[in-house]
C-alpha cells in the first residue's frame, strides 16, 4: 500500500478536483465565464479551473481592482462548482502577454530576458528582482483578498503560480545579471542537495559531466548549464512568490509544465519553455521550491505509453500527482485519465478547453461525449477514489486499439473484461440499453473504458462504458477438476451473485442502490455505461 497525500481539502475532508480548464482568457468578463461554468455542469465535473490575470487586478501599480474575482465567486456559488484560480502573472507560456502595462512598457526597471543575439525577447527576467517583487506583492493581495472573501466558504480550493513558466526564444538569459550567475561558482546548497541525493537525472548530468564539487554552471553542467541555471533561477523566483502567498491564504499551490515531449525537436527555449519544470530538471524545483505543493504536468499527450512515461515521472513519492491540464489526440483523454487515477493515483484531473463542448442548443457537442462521459463515470466513483487510491483495490479498465478483451488478476477470482458486444450474441440488457431486444451497438470511436474496484474478495464496484465483466473463481489445486466440469459456459461462467446492483454514493460515502439487475441482464458479464452510475456486485462462494 501506498500513502497517497490529499492536498485538496473542502472543510477538512480530502476533496477530488474533476473537471475543467477554461480558455486563456475566458475570465476577464462575467458573459464568457459564464459559457465555462455551463460546460463544467453538462461535464458532471466539480472544479473549474480558471485565469487570474495580473494586468486585470492591477492595473496601475499599487491599485487593486477585485471585481473580476467577485464575479469568479458568485458565479460558482449559483453552480456550485469549486474553483482553482491560475496567476497569469510574470509568466504565461514562456513569454510576459498578461502583465500589466506598466510592467510591460518599462524594461529598463522590468528587466526582460536577453538572447544570445543581444536582444531582449517578450519574457521577463527571473534574475531581475524588481519583477519578483511586484509580482510578489500583487500575488500576496490577491491571497490577501480570497482570505477575507472566501475565507469560510472555500470556493477556492487551489492556485496555480505562473503558468507554464519558462523562456521561449533562448536556451537562458544573456543579460549582465544572468551572465554574472552563469560565470559564477554554483550555489553550494545545490552541490550539497545532489550529493545526499546520489541519484536522479540532475545527479546524472552532474556526473556525467564533471562531478566537480565547485565550479561555474558550465563547468558542472556543460552544455545543457544554461536550462539547468534558468531551472534553478525561476524555482526560486516561484517558491519566493508561494512563500509571501500562503502568509495570507494557506492553500494548495501548484507550479504547471509545459512538458518536452512533443513532435518537434527537444531544444530548450524552443519547441519548450527552457527553464520548466521537465523530467530533465524536475528535482531541482523539488528541491528549491518549499513552499510549493506540486508540480504538475500539462500533459497533452495521447499516445498510452507516451502517457504512462509522464505519470510516472511526476507521480513522485515527493509529489502529488495531479492532472491540471489534459488533452492529447482525439478523445485520448477520455480513457487515459483512467490510468492515472487506478495505476498512478492522481489526486484530481481536469483537461484543457471546457467551453467547446456545448452546443448552440446547450447540448453536449457529439465529438466529446466521450470525454463528458469519462468525467462522469470518474465522478460516480470519487468515493471510492478517495478510500482506494494508494492500494491493489483499484483496475483500469482500457480497451487499447485492436484490443478487444482485458485479463485482470482479484483476490480470489479471474477477472475476464469484454470490449464492446464481444463474441456474445446475446448479452441480456435491459430495455434502456438495446432496441426492440436488439443490442445497441458501439463503434469503434467509443472505446470500452473504466474503472474496477474490487473492495473485499466479495465485493465489487464498476464505472465506466462499453465493457463487460465476467467473474470466475480462482480453482484451488485440489478443487481444479471440480472447477473444469462446470457446464454453463466455461470460459465465461458468472460465479455466483448475491446481488447486482445500479446506484450511487450518497453525501457521507454510502452507496445507495437505485435498481437491482438480476435474470437475463447478469447472466453474460456484468456490463456498464455512463447513465446507470456505480454497479455494486456482491458474490458469494
Amino acid at each position: 500500500m501506498k500513502e497517497v497525500k490529499r492536498v485538496f481539502m473542502v472543510d477538512g475532508k480530502p476533496f477530488y478536483p474533476l473537471g475543467g480548464q477554461s480558455g486563456n482568457s475566458c475570465g476577464y468578463n462575467e458573459r464568457e465565464s459564464e459559457i465555462a461554468f455551463k460546460a463544467i455542469k453538462l461535464l458532471h465535473g466539480n472544479t473549474l479551473e480558471i485565469p487570474v490575470y495580473w494586468e486585470q487586478i492591477e492595473p496601475k501599480e499599487g491599485k487593486f481592482d477585485f471585481t473580476s474575482i467577485n464575479a469568479l465567486l458568485a458565479s460558482a456559488r449559483r453552480y456550485d462548482v469549486k474553483l482553482i484560480l491560475l496567476w497569469f502573472a510574470t509568466w504565461k507560456n514562456g513569454n510576459m502577454d498578461y502583465c500589466p502595462a506598466w510592467v510591460k512598457t518599462n524594461p529598463q526597471r522590468f528587466k526582460r530576458v536577453i538572447s544570445p543575439s543581444g536582444k531582449d525577447i517578450w519574457t521577463l527576467s527571473s534574475h531581475c528582482q524588481e519583477n519578483c517583487e511586484s509580482d510578489k506583492k500583487a500575488f500576496k493581495a490577491l491571497c490577501k483578498y480570497l482570505k477575507t472573501n472566501d475565507g469560510t466558504e472555500h470556493i477556492v480550493i487551489g492556485l496555480q503560480i505562473e503558468n507554464e513558466p519558462g523562456i521561449i526564444g533562448s536556451d537562458r538569459d544573456y543579460g549582465p545579471e544572468a551572465q554574472a550567475t552563469f560565470d559564477s561558482p554554483v550555489p553550494t546548497k545545490l552541490i550539497a542537495v545532489m550529493k545526499k541525493a546520489r541519484r536522479g537525472e540532475v545527479y546524472d548530468l552532474w556526473q556525467l559531466t564533471s562531478g566537480k564539487e565547485s565550479g561555474t554552471w558550465p563547468e558542472l553542467f556543460g552544455w545543457e548549464a544554461g536550462e539547468v541555471m534558468t531551472a534553478w533561477s525561476i524555482a526560486n523566483y516561484i517558491d519566493s512568490i508561494a512563500e509571501s502567498g500562503k502568509v495570507a491564504l494557506n492553500i494548495p499551490m501548484y507550479i504547471n509544465v509545459w512538458l518536452m515531449e512533443n513532435p518537434w525537436w527537444p531544444i530548450p527555449g524552443e519547441c519548450y519553455p527552457s527553464g520548466g519544470a521537465i523530467h530533465k530538471v524536475l528535482d531541482i524545483y523539488k528541491w528549491f521550491t518549499p513552499h510549493v505543493d506540486m508540480i504538475a504536468p500539462d500533459t497533452h499527450v495521447g499516445d498510452s505509453r507516451g502517457y504512462e512515461a509522464v505519470c510516472a515521472t511526476y507521480a513522485r513519492d515527493d509529489n502529488p500527482f495531479f492532472n491540471p491540464e489534459t488533452g492529447g489526440a482525439g478523445n485520448s483523454h477520455a480513457w487515459n485519465m483512467f490510468r492515472a487515477m487506478a495505476d498512478y493515483n492522481c489526486i484530481g484531473d481536469c483537461f484543457f478547453g471546457v467551453e467547446p463542448i456545448i452546443a448552440e442548443d446547450g447540448s453536449v457537442r457529439p465529438e466529446w461525449q466521450m470525454v463528458v462521459d469519462s468525467v462522469r463515470c470518474a465522478a460516480a466513483a470519487i468515493p471510492l477514489l478517495l478510500k482506494y487510491q494508494g492500494t491493489s483495490k483499484i483496475h483500469a479498465v482500457i480497451q487499447e486499439d485492436l484490443l478487444w478483451f482485458q485479463r485482470l488478476d482479484l483476490d480470489g477470482y479471474m477477472g475476464l473484461v469484454e470490449f464492446g458486444e464481444g463474441k456474445v450474441q446475446n448479452v441480456g440488457k435491459d430495455l434502456r440499453h438495446s432496441v426492440g431486444g436488439i443490442r445497441i451497438e458501439h463503434t469503434d470511436n467509443n472505446r470500452g473504458r473504466g474503472l474496477v474496484f474490487q473492495v473485499s474478495r466479495n465485493e465489487f464496484y464498476l464505472v465506466g462504458t462499453n465493457y463487460r465483466l465476467f467473474l470466475r473463481r480462482k480453482p484451488s489445486l485440489e478443487h481444479m477438476k471440480a472447477s473444469l466440469q462446470v457446464a454453463d459456459w466455461i470460459p465465461k461462467h458468472p460465479g455466483y451473485f448475491v446481488s447486482v446492483d445500479e446506484g450511487h454514493f450518497d453525501q457521507n460515502g454510502e452507496f445507495v442502490a437505485d435498481r437491482r439487475r438480476n435474470g437475463d441482464e447478469i447472466k453474460r458479464g456484468v456490463w456498464v455505461y455512463p447513465d446507470v452510475g456505480v454497479v455494486r456486485v456482491i458474490t458469494c462462494d
